[in-house]
């Protein structure tokens, strides 16, 4: 696209439609692919310190229970960021704040790269996280205002590919970086990627319309504690073992009064730190909660499937990273051939059928054994690759249908927050039915285990010398397998009801808000 004809739309969308755009869009694609990139750079840095948590804790002199605030600071320092996110783009502007988060997190990586002990690499992750934690929603809203309601769908398209790379990529991509180099390079490699969208994107971002209004340091204060109280409960709960240790129950209580103070300081405050509109549109309202499950579903079970590829099957890393690919081969497939529909077709009819596919994936799923070939793992990435493409997309446009053009950084920043809190969730309850399960699994099994049905002769097992614990080592080792592999078949059981199970929200969108997010006219002749 030309920089006059960029100019021209950006023309048209400043009269039509948006009116926070001051200026031209010049380069409006160039300026896309590099606020995609940024996007993907602070992404994948949530997940992508995951696999070299061992050799930092050698490097860095921490012990097991520690070296895990690698990853936790910088979860609850995006969490007690992102509600400010909304007042932070009124008080200077989302161009200033996009360029200094994206300046911000690439220092932060150079500090944490160089970082010499757990103490300093806990503080620039921090740093690292406030940074990240605005880059995510402020790419949303730039796509939109930056783009034509007939654009749109493709701009959510490119969003919801993004938000799905890291958990996918992320986890893949430092393991290699750690095997082949060391833990510093995973930080260090986003230093020219951030050089590079810093300098084009201050070329390439328009100005848009500023907004004061007040902060509201209370409204803050009680969704910081309630974001962040909830975060460590789920973090430290497997290590404490859940509410039998005060530390969670503390946890559990902190989040439970932030929250019920947040609400209530929300509905009566003068000047809360969420407009209350937001919460008045019934669209946005329930693309939330839909938002929330599907991250519970989608993000916990690539947390999951890592575990199944290189224990039960005995994957190597790099191969158990192929196959999670395919979920985001069967969403490029789909925008490559539905792409046109997004825009035409009522958003319900496609969350419906999204959530059906998904919920279908996972009950395929729930039949694998440990014989299952990588042909049926594929099969069953691919079509929950369809449905999250009928199921991301929508709900992010579903979500805008509504709003005026100001609003749409608050609602961003919600979007995440509800994406963190559904992936958190998601993992933590994953995590937790099938640590459990695994127990009673292993133990109904082992009773069931008997003279007839094992493969060796325990009442002759002392004669086989050293043989014999060996041979007992292999039997546990085979009830473990299917203890195991039951317990994950049951997780991913869970997860298909809980897709069937919020099918019927659809109908709670409003049907002239929905059509109202992209014309069928303007889609047909896009």
């Amino acid at each position: 696209m030309s920089a006059s004809a960029d100019a021209r739309g950006a023309a048209d969308r400043h009269d039509d439609e948006h009116g926070p755009v001051t200026g031209p869009v010049a380069h409006r694609g160039v300026l896309v692919a590099l606020t995609m990139t940024a996007m993907i750079m602070t992404i994948l840095d949530s997940t992508i310190a995951n696999v070299a948590l061992p050799h930092m804790q050698a490097s860095l002199g921490a012990t097991q229970e520690t070296i895990v605030w690698v990853l936790t600071s910088y979860v609850l320092a995006s969490a007690v960021a992102l509600p400010v996110s909304g007042w932070i783009v009124d008080r200077f502007g989302l161009r200033a704040v996009f360029l200094g988060s994206i300046l911000g997190f690439t220092v932060a990586s150079v500090l944490c790269g160089l970082a010499q002990n757990l103490t300093e690499i806990v503080l620039f992750r921090v740093i690292q996280g406030i940074s990240g934690a605005f880059i995510a929603p402020l790419a949303q809203t730039l796509l939109m205002n930056v783009s034509s309601r007939s654009e749109q769908p493709k701009m959510m398209v490119l969003y919801s590919q993004v938000v799905m790379i890291g958990p996918i990529a992320g986890p893949v991509l430092g393991g290699f970086l750690t095997e082949n180099w060391d833990w510093p390079l995973i930080f260090l490699v986003n230093v020219p990627i951030g050089a590079i969208c810093l300098v084009g994107l201050y070329a390439l971002i328009p100005k848009f319309e500023r907004h004061t209004r007040q902060f509201d340091m209370h409204g803050w204060f009680y969704v910081a504690l309630t974001m962040a109280a909830f975060q460590l409960m789920l973090d430290r709960g497997p290590s404490k073992e859940w509410f039998g240790s005060g530390e969670i129950v503390t946890y559990a209580v902190l989040s439970a009064s932030g929250a019920w103070m947040a609400v209530i300081h929300h509905a009566f405050a003068p000047k809360p730190l969420f407009a209350r509109e937001l919460f008045a549109d019934r669209n946005l309202v329930t693309a939330l909660i839909l938002y929330m499950v599907t991250a519970m579903v989608a993000i916990s079970v690539t947390a999951l499937l890592p575990v199944v590829f290189e224990t039960l099957y005995g994957y190597p890393t790099v191969t158990a990273g192929w196959l999670l690919a395919p979920r985001g081969v069967g969403m490029f497939i789909t925008i490559a051939i539905f792409g046109r529909l997004f825009g035409r077709i009522d958003p319900r009819v496609q969350l419906s059928f999204g959530f059906g596919v998904n919920g279908l994936s996972f009950l395929m799923m729930s039949r694998w054994s440990l014989d299952t070939g990588s042909t049926d793992i594929i099969v069953a990435g691919l079509l929950q690759g369809v449905g999250l493409s009928f199921t991301f997309i929508p709900l992010n446009l579903i979500a805008f249908a509504t709003l005026p053009p100001r609003s749409r950084t608050d609602a961003a920043g919600l979007m995440n927050i509800f994406r963190n809190l559904g992936a958190s969730v998601g993992i933590g309850v994953a995590t937790l039915l099938v640590t459990r399960s695994i127990q009673v699994n292993h133990a109904e099994l082992g009773a069931a285990v008997t003279r007839l049905s094992a493969p060796v002769d325990l009442d002759r097992i002392s004669a086989f010398g050293n043989i014999g614990p060996a041979a007992l080592s292999a039997l546990d080792g085979m009830v473990n397998a299917q203890a195991a592999m039951i317990a994950y078949i049951n997780a991913f059981y869970v997860m298909g009801l809980a897709c069937f199970a919020v099918i019927p929200l659809m109908f709670v969108f409003k049907k002239a808000g929905v059509n109202a997010a992209v014309p069928a006219e303007a889609a047909a002749a896009h």
